[in-house]
């Protein structure tokens, strides 16, 4: 185990990024289609065909999956992920015509300093397609990487963090997260993750929470302060097993695997909050429906919560005036 998406058989993830611009993509790449869902909560989601992935809706499986900054003009990207994929002859058929599924989400990154003045057409149908190119089933970066580079928190730099588990029932889950909250991953101002509870082999820090929670704490932080907009946020991710799920069951892992942001974000789900999360299923180990569908999604709650944490833990600052601290530059 790697203690990434990858750990799941048949997933491949590629990065892209500019950074002149300031931002980047991440594919999720499935080497067979995979049964997928969706789960939304934030109140100003940016999502491609989300409708496709409804459960009174006739196709179940997709082919990848796009996640991207940009805001609405990330939502390109998928068609970049797309394009290499009909190159490679994959997608659903309709007898002679091929069509990739790729479902996708975007975050607001478009004030982190980065140059965005790009012209007639964003970069992000291009970095899709590279993100696709370089996609691999081995490790792949973790922080200011992909979807995640120019993500941002309330506190320290957001980024895209990735994290895995076995069930007692031997099933595999696994999260890939792009943190870019409104809220903070952080306990206040200091070093504790919120998701520390979930914590596993100190992948992000072993610092624990604080013997004592103050008022100070507990105080809400978000971007630009209590008088601000907030508007420069969104939580985007998937969550993908190996278990066998029909696509209600999948949408039904998507909403309990939502409790991960929760754990780790403060606040979370907010107005203008975008925060989606896939879920997917490759379908290889048959599952109990009720108790074993139950623990899976207990434990892919703590692996999304994981991931979050260790996309903040692991980022780097934007080389940009005034770029927002990360984490490791204060307590690493």
């Amino acid at each position: 185990m790697k203690n990434l998406l990858t750990d799941i058989a048949g997933i491949r993830v590629g990065h892209a990024e500019d950074p002149k611009v300031g931002s980047g993509a991440t594919a999720i790449i499935f080497d067979s289609p995979a049964i997928a869902a969706i789960d939304v909560r934030g109140g100003g989601p940016g999502t491609r065909e989300d409708a496709l992935l409804d459960l009174a809706n006739t196709v179940e499986r997709v082919d990848a999956i796009a996640l991207s900054g940009g805001s609405a003009f990330g939502l390109d990207t998928g068609g970049g992920v797309q394009a290499w994929l009909a190159e490679q002859g994959r997608g659903h058929r309709v007898r002679e015509a091929l069509i990739p599924i790729v479902p996708g989400a975007i975050l607001f990154d478009l004030l982190n300093g980065g140059d965005k003045a790009w012209g007639r057409f964003s970069p992000y149908r291009d970095l899709g397609y590279a993100a696709a190119t370089v996609a691999t089933n081995a490790d792949f970066a973790l922080g200011s990487a992909g979807a995640g580079f120019g993500a941002t928190t309330a506190t320290f730099k957001g980024g895209l963090g990735s994290a895995s588990a076995v069930t007692p029932s031997g099933i595999k889950v696994a999260a890939i997260v792009a943190v870019n909250a409104v809220g903070s991953v952080t306990v206040g101002n200091g070093p504790w993750f919120w998701a520390a509870p979930f914590e596993v082999d100190d992948e992000f820090g072993g610092r624990g929470l604080p013997d004592k929670f103050t008022e100070d704490m507990l105080r809400m932080r978000i971007k630009g302060g209590p008088a601000a907009s907030a508007r420069e946020n969104t939580t985007i991710g998937a969550v993908v097993t190996n278990a066998v799920l029909t696509k209600p069951q999948a949408k039904r892992l998507a909403m309990i695997a939502h409790t991960g942001f929760a754990r780790a974000i403060y606040p979370v789900h907010a107005p203008t909050d975008g925060d989606v999360l896939f879920a997917a299923a490759t379908c290889e180990k048959p599952i109990e429906p009720l108790v074993g569908l139950t623990e899976l999604g207990t434990i892919a709650a703590n692996v999304v919560a994981r991931a979050i944490a260790r996309g903040v833990y692991s980022a780097t600052a934007l080389p940009f005036p005034g770029a927002q601290a990360a984490w490791m530059d204060r307590f690493g």
